[in-house]
This record gives C-alpha cells, sequence and structure tokens, in this order.
C-alpha cells in the first residue's frame, strides 16, 4: 500500500486531471440514466398481480391507466375533450359512455357499466396508454393531459400519482443537494480548525457522488427514492474517511515530516483504519439486495457503490486536492467549537452501573412500539393533498366511490354457468360496489357476435375475459387487502387459472412482500456487519457488544413514531435499519479501536475507556451531525411524506447512535471487557495488562 501512496502522492496533478476530465462521462451517463418512479415496477415477475398486468398491457392494452372524472359538462363537449386526449402521442384510448352510445343502443349498456361511467352528474373518463404507466412516454402524455385541464375536470389513477411525484422529485432534488451541502458546511466549520478543509472535502466527495450517479448508467435505470437518497447519504458516510485523512496527516506534519511523506503515511493509515468500518457500511447497504422487492438492489447497490467510491476519493483524489491547496488550507484557521468531551468520558465511566440500568429500560418500551409503529403502502399518501392526482382520486371517491378498481382476468372457456357463478362471487365480496364484464351485455340473450368490436375487445381477448370490480376501499388498506384475497380464494375455486390484479392486487403484494423483507434484510445485515467485525478484531464477543450497542440505537429509532402517533411508509421499515448499522457502525467500531489501543499501551480499563471516549468524541460529533444535517435539512424541505419521513429519521437515527455510542458503549465495555479480552484472539497484543 505504501508504494500506491507514494504513487498518488507523487502524480497529484495527473491525478486531479485524470478525475477531473472522468467527470465528463459521468455527467452523461447521469443524465442518459432514467429515474423510475413506479415503486410497483419493483415486484417480483412471478406473482399473480405482475402476471395479469402482463396480460392487461399484451392483450387488452389497459394495463397503464388514468381516470378523467368531468364534472357538470355537456355531452359535446366531453366527446371533444376525448378526441383530444386520444390524439396525445402515448395515449391508446380514452373511453367514456359517450362511445358505447356511439355503437349500441343504450338499453343494451349493463347499469352496472352505466353507473361506472355517469353519476349524473360527473362523467368519468377512462385513459389507457401506450406504455406502462412510469414509462417517459406515458409521463409526457400525462403532463399533455394536464395542459387540457379546466376547473371541470379531476385527474386520478396511478399514472397520475406517478406523474405528479416525478415533478415534486425534480422541482425538490437540487434543493435537497443544496440543503445538505450548506448544513454540512455547518457542521464541518464548528468540528474543524480549518476554514478551507470542509470545501476541499466536499469537493472530493463531489467526484466520488459524480462518479457513481455516472456509473448507474450499467443498471439501466434508479428509482426516485435512490436517486433522492443516494447522494446525500454518501455525502455523510463518506465524510468519515475525508475527516480521518486530515486528521491522520496533521499528525504526522506535527512529528516534523515534510508534506509528501507525510501524506504518504496518512494515506496508508487511513486505508488501513477505514477499510474494516467501510467494508461493514458495503455490508450493511449490500445487504438490501435480498430483497424480494427489487428496490432493494436498485437501492443496494447504488448506495454500497457510493462507498467503494468514497473510499477510492478519500485516499486517492483527496489527498491530491489536499496537497494542491496546502497553504490555504493551514494558513486560514479557527477556533474548534466542537469540543472533546473530557467530562462525558468521566461521567460514563463513574456511573456505567446507572447508565446500562437506563438503557435496559429504556429499550424496553421502545422495543415493544417498534413493532406497533403503523406503516403505508400507498404512494398517493405520501404526496401533498393538493396535487393533481390527490384532487382526482378524491373526486373519485366522492362521486362514483370508487377510489380502487379491480381486474379480475378469468378464461374465455368457462361455461355461461361457471361466469355466473364468477360474477356472483365477485358481486358478493365485502366493498365491491359494481362490477362491469361482457357477459353483462350478454344477459338478454344478445349473441356476442352483434356487439361492436371497440366493446368486446375491452372485455374479452387473448383466451381471457377482464372483469372491472370496483371497490369502495382504498388501496393498500387492511380492508382493501382483505378484499383482494378473498377475491382471489372465491374466483379461483371456479377457476384455478383466474388472476387478480389492478392497483389493489399489487399492493397488496407490496405489504405482504415488505413484511418478509424486513425481518430477512435485518438479519443477513446484521450477520454480515458481525462478520466482518469478527474477522477484522479477530474477536466473537466484540461485534455483538458493538452490533448491540447500535442495535438498540435502531429500536429506540424505530419505536418512536408509534409514541408520536405517526404513520411511515413501509420502505422505512425496511431499510432505515440497514442503512443506520451500516453507517453509524463506525462510531463504535472508532470507539473500540481506541479502546484497544489503549489497552495495548498498558492501560487499566477505566482510564481505557476514558481515554477512548475522550479521543473519539470529537470524531463521532462531527462525523454524526454531518450526517444529521444532511438528512434534517432534506426532511425540512420536501413535500414527499415518504422522502421527508426517510430523511427524519436517519437524521434522528444518527443522534441516537451518537449518544449510544458516547454513554452504553463505554458502559458496556466497563462490564464486559474482561470478557472481550478473554474471548478475542491477542486482543492486548501481549502488550497490555490482565483484564482488570
Amino acid at each position: 500500500m505504501r508504494k500506491i501512496a507514494e504513487q498518488i502522492v507523487k502524480k497529484r496533478i495527473l491525478i486531479l486531471v485524470l478525475a477531473t476530465v472522468l467527470l465528463v462521462p459521468s455527467l452523461i451517463g447521469y443524465i442518459n440514466t432514467r429515474i423510475n418512479y413506479d415503486i410497483l415496477s419493483y415486484l417480483p415477475d412471478q406473482l399473480d398481480s405482475i402476471e395479469g398486468q402482463d396480460i392487461l398491457d399484451q392483450e387488452f392494452h389497459s394495463a397503464s391507466m388514468a381516470i378523467v372524472t368531468v364534472e357538470n359538462m355537456e355531452k359535446k363537449q366531453v366527446d371533444r375533450i376525448a378526441d383530444k386526449i386520444r390524439a396525445i402521442d402515448g395515449v391508446r384510448d380514452a373511453m367514456w359512455l359517450g362511445d358505447f352510445l356511439q355503437t349500441m343502443p343504450s338499453e343494451m349498456i349493463p347499469e352496472d357499466l352505466r353507473g361506472m361511467l355517469d353519476n349524473g352528474d360527473c362523467q368519468l373518463m377512462m385513459v389507457t396508454f401506450e406504455e406502462g404507466n412510469g414509462s417517459d412516454r406515458t409521463l409526457k402524455a400525462v403532463d399533455e393531459i394536464k395542459s387540457l385541464m379546466n376547473s371541470q375536470m379531476f385527474l386520478g389513477g396511478l399514472a397520475a400519482v406517478i406523474n405528479d411525484t416525478k415533478m415534486l422529485i425534480e422541482q425538490e432534488l437540487p434543493l435537497y443537494v443544496a440543503v445538505a451541502v450548506g448544513l454540512s458546511l455547518v457542521v464541518l466549520f464548528l468540528g474543524l480548525r480549518y476554514s478551507v478543509a470542509p470545501f476541499i472535502f466536499l469537493l472530493g466527495i463531489l467526484y466520488a457522488v459524480l462518479y457513481n450517479f455516472g456509473t448507474n448508467i450499467f443498471l439501466g435505470k434508479v428509482s426516485y427514492i435512490t436517486s433522492a437518497l443516494a447522494a446525500i447519504l454518501q455525502l455523510a458516510v463518506s465524510m468519515d474517511f475525508s475527516i480521518f485523512l486530515l486528521e491522520r496527516y496533521d499528525e504526522e506534519l506535527h512529528k516534523g515530516l515534510k508534506s509528501q511523506e507525510a501524506m504518504t503515511k496518512a494515506v496508508v493509515n487511513t486505508f488501513t483504519a477505514i477499510s474494516a468500518s467501510s467494508l461493514t457500511t458495503i455490508a450493511g447497504f449490500l445487504a438490501m439486495c435480498i430483497m424480494d422487492l427489487k428496490l432493494g438492489t436498485d437501492m443496494g447497490v447504488v448506495m454500497a457503490k457510493g462507498v467503494v467510491l468514497g473510499v477510492f476519493s478519500a485516499v486517492v483524489i483527496l489527498p491530491a486536492l489536499i496537497l494542491v491547496f496546502d497553504k490555504p488550507i493551514h494558513k486560514h484557521k479557527h477556533k474548534v467549537l466542537i469540543p472533546k468531551l473530557q467530562g462525558v468520558a468521566n461521567f460514563t465511566t463513574t456511573h456505567y452501573k446507572g447508565i446500562l440500568i437506563a438503557a435496559a429500560a429504556l429499550l424496553i418500551p421502545f422495543a415493544a412500539a417498534q413493532k406497533k409503529t403503523d406503516v403505508y403502502y400507498n404512494l398517493l399518501d405520501s404526496l401533498p393533498q393538493d396535487l393533481t392526482s390527490t384532487a382526482g382520486t378524491q373526486k373519485l371517491r366522492d362521486e362514483f366511490d370508487m377510489p380502487t378498481t379491480n381486474f379480475i382476468l378469468v378464461s374465455d372457456q368457462l361455461s355461461s354457468t361457471q361466469m355466473d357463478a364468477v360474477l356472483e362471487a365477485i358481486e358478493t365480496t365485502d366493498g365491491i360496489n359494481s362490477v362491469a364484464t361482457l357477459d353483462r351485455f350478454l344477459g338478454a340473450g344478445i349473441p356476442e357476435d352483434m356487439l361492436p368490436e371497440s366493446i368486446r375487445s375491452v372485455f374479452d381477448a387473448g383466451g381471457w375475459k377482464m372483469i372491472m370490480a370496483n371497490s369502495s376501499y382504498t388501496s393498500a388498506t387492511h380492508e382493501q387487502n382483505a378484499q383482494i384475497t378473498e377475491l382471489e380464494n372465491r374466483v379461483k375455486a371456479i377457476d384455478p387459472t383466474a388472476l387478480v390484479t389492478g392497483e389493489g392486487a399489487l399492493n397488496r403484494d407490496l405489504v405482504l412482500i415488505a413484511d418478509h423483507d424486513i425481518q430477512m434484510v435485518n438479519i443477513v445485515s446484521i450477520l454480515a456487519v458481525f462478520l466482518i467485525i469478527a474477522i477484522s478484531f479477530k474477536s466473537i464477543s466484540v461485534p455483538i457488544v458493538l452490533v448491540a450497542a447500535i442495535e438498540m440505537a435502531i429500536t429506540i429509532n424505530m419505536g418512536i413514531p408509534y409514541f408520536q402517533g405517526e404513520t411511515i411508509p413501509f420502505i422505512a421499515s425496511i431499510v432505515i435499519g440497514t442503512i443506520q448499522l451500516g453507517a453509524t457502525i463506525d462510531y463504535a467500531i472508532l470507539t473500540m479501536t481506541r479502546y484497544q489501543e489503549e489497552r495495548r499501551r498498558g492501560k487499566e480499563r477505566k482510564a481505557a475507556v476514558q481515554t477512548a471516549v475522550y479521543a473519539c468524541s470529537s470524531s463521532i460529533l462531527t462525523s454524526g451531525l454531518s450526517f444529521f444535517a444532511a438528512t434534517v435539512g432534506v426532511s425540512l424541505v420536501s413535500k414527499i411524506d415518504l422522502i421527508r419521513s426517510l430523511c427524519g429519521m436517519l437524521a434522528r437515527g444518527a443522534l441516537i447512535s451518537m449518544a449510544v455510542i458516547l454513554f452504553v458503549l463505554p458502559a458496556l465495555l466497563m462490564v464486559f471487557g474482561g470478557v472481550i479480552e478473554k474471548t478475542s484472539f491477542q486482543f492486548l497484543n501481549k502488550k497490555g495488562e490482565k483484564s482488570r
């Protein structure tokens, strides 16, 4: 590693030139990486609901849909609007009651279908698209539909929700970065003695962030959640590496070494020191890749890649930047306002028993509360209530009592008796208020051949019959999920090949998968971090103590929403624990490493703990407060509850982890220090005293 460090120092100008040149393809890659705003598209392909969506798309051309509610408007005007919508690129069709009346007598139209499309005051227009709800073409088409809207028109449906999400993210993303950078700078000014250093740190991290976003092009697309969070988390996590490098560099300078030799040693020491902590962070993020919901792979790969590139920046690009700007960095100094906590170090070692008793007493109610925290799964619930899609969905509820439409697909080989049984099973399911299907047109003995092809193709195609069952329940609620399950059981009892799909079924599957993913991700992330720490410290007990400390912080963090009466987004339950573990375990590793060093120097346990807390406190506070500042800023400015909640919980988690590492971990070391030394290979390296 020393030879590599020497080359980094020697060729620092060339490194900066090449690093800057690489920003060009990175920017091109970033611009050309597609952002996916449809969370439901990350569901596993083998689900019935996804198979049903594929059939709706390929055979019925109605997998992606928006619904326009037209209030108190003449039928001629509605017809003109429908024609304008059909003319939009990406729109397959815009169907309303008038289309049926143009092709068949009024008395042939089933009452359920008539009531579904016209309640007397409002007309309902179902707009289908050529491509999926989240495709760029569909989202552009929704924008054009919005441009046709007036005060008598309301736009709802999943495509409209995704379009509004895209609009908000595009508006807010630059603000996220600006706020995160600004608040991080404030913390760095408080924690560092050099006024120029914070800008150098951010410049170094900027290279890594742009490389990360640029290389996302090889993934094809990333979710909007990943896009919104990745830069913020990379900034927060990578800051540790930058601070450590500068501190090591200053230590070597104070020993009398010249700048190039000092930086060479600093690079070697930094890489050695951050290798274990960065691996735990990477492992924590990669644990999300085991999620059945493919969003986990999306987030895990991008964030883990960001940490790798952050390490690269810290040991290759940042050393070159510091050497180039060495004079201005060391010229402009100010008083450090984030102190080393000598009082905390003394307090924790003196009152460690009381601290552990208080921690245990605190943990019990929060552990119980964590399991009771309510979560939501509906994307619409995360958006402001004054958006187009939320107003349109509310109009559907108020005027047609149909916040959700279920699509049931059955074989077209069913007999008329079986089909009647299917329809009865659907109609008698709780919460179903109207049903539309081809068989309702044929109920009076009308031959199917008499129906126009435009009508038949809506309900019968590709060997399947499609039944639209409107629900009075909102998608992703307990009532709607139970309804979907009941529909599946009833219909499959008659036709085992039947499929239930639509927004309600997709969200129900999201609930089931998320519940499974929560358990699996937590287990895998803990095991991965445990294994890395165990290998690094050659110990069984050290990972138990460190992981237990961070898991306590996570439990408290996840239990707080219950006491606040908050409902959190489902994704928070899956990823917050993993991200908090990966991002803040570094604080615990730093403290344990320093404790081990002090014990090897011969200090008694109490003195070693005090020195470790005192020496590490400033770094932990600076790093943790940087993490807090970057994430809390986003939580304060975002209008999207999903982003606001995730960042708010991450910010709170950073503070809780800091508190646990500064108070609870030292108490654990006081109690279990002897056990750690006996269950670790050469923990004292034969230089320290025996366990005291």
